[in-house]
């Protein structure tokens, strides 16, 4: 049993860490296998505003996460970095077999996260955190008076852009078809902002900029035509937002695990259907996906842990 961990957590986002560091001050034996970088989507952020407690000026989603990182290796979880391929989840004790290794435990905690769904142009990733942006209540405040596209139809990409428009000058919604997807009632409202401007049957080609997101080249699908935006001279940037959807990291999980949409059912204290296993963080159906709802639901999950493995017999 020496090679039993109590706790395994997959995942080192802000919900897996904050499960590491409350199945370590409980005393578990935890382990924590992360197969890129610490942090998840939050470690491509260059400013946190809206963390409780974060450092007022100049917090990163890196330098969070390394206080995050630091605080579960002070209370002794083990950190393995894989790639795991296949799970087996039933039973007493839960299988996790990766390309290094393989590892068992009594409790697995899922905090495997989502990310949102590309735009899918040019120079894309060059410009994630430099002008370009998935998340409106992360990021909105870094836009005020300045001027803001948002990709997408549906309802999230149309509340999203309301959103903006109390931060920014003005707010246009990039959308390919000639309509929007979302409820009559939003595209009510949406269309009776006086921020709001609407770019019909058009996808982002291309975008550019030297160290800042400052030019964009959009396609008309409908007639090849391209069109170049740039910045305003004075504001030498401009954002662009993309609500297309959400991509949740659950595949490795399908048949076993209790899903909707991709994303793993669980009850207000992180339990999935299968004893022993818990979700936690941004992989799992929820309402608001956010650092600090992620380190909430991490918190409970251990918690939920401690109290499961305190019952076994």
């Amino acid at each position: 049993m020496n090679n039993i961990y109590d706790v395994i957590i997959l995942g080192a986002g802000p919900a897996g860490l904050a499960a590491g560091l409350y199945a370590g001050r409980s005393c578990l034996k935890t382990l924590i296998i992360e197969k890129g970088q610490d942090g998840g989507q939050i470690a491509i952020t260059d400013e946190i505003e809206n963390y409780p407690g974060c450092n007022v000026e100049e917090e990163s989603g890196p330098s969070l996460m390394a206080r995050f990182t630091a605080q579960a290796a002070k209370f002794g979880c083990d950190r393995v970095s894989d790639t795991i391929k296949e799970v087996q989840l039933e039973g007493k004790v839960k299988k996790l077999i990766g390309v290094k290794g393989e590892y068992e435990a009594k409790v697995v905690i899922l905090a495997t996260g989502a990310f949102p769904r590309p735009i899918g142009c040019k120079n894309e990733g060059k410009f994630v955190g430099k002008g370009i942006s998935f998340c409106a209540t992360c990021d909105a405040n870094f836009f005020e008076d300045f001027e803001v596209f948002v990709v997408g139809g549906g309802d999230s990409a149309v509340e999203e852009a309301m959103y903006l428009t109390k931060f920014a000058r003005k707010v246009s919604i990039i959308h390919r078809r000639d309509e929007l997807r979302a409820a009559k009632s939003i595209q009510e409202k949406a269309f009776k902002n006086p921020k709001m401007n609407f770019i019909w049957d058009s996808v982002v080609e291309e975008v550019d900029g030297d160290e800042l997101l400052n030019k964009m080249v959009l396609r008309n699908v409908k007639t090849g035509e391209l069109t170049t935006y740039e910045a305003d001279e004075e504001d030498g940037l401009f954002g662009l937002f993309g609500f297309i959807g959400m991509v949740p990291n659950s595949g490795l999980f399908e048949g076993q695990i209790e899903m909707e949409r991709g994303y793993i059912k669980t009850d207000e204290d992180m339990h999935t259907n299968i004893e022993g296993v818990y979700a936690a963080g941004d992989i799992r159906v929820k309402s608001l996906r956010q650092v600090v709802t992620a380190a909430a639901d991490g918190a409970i999950a251990a918690m939920q842990a401690e109290h499961y493995l305190s019952n076994l017999e």
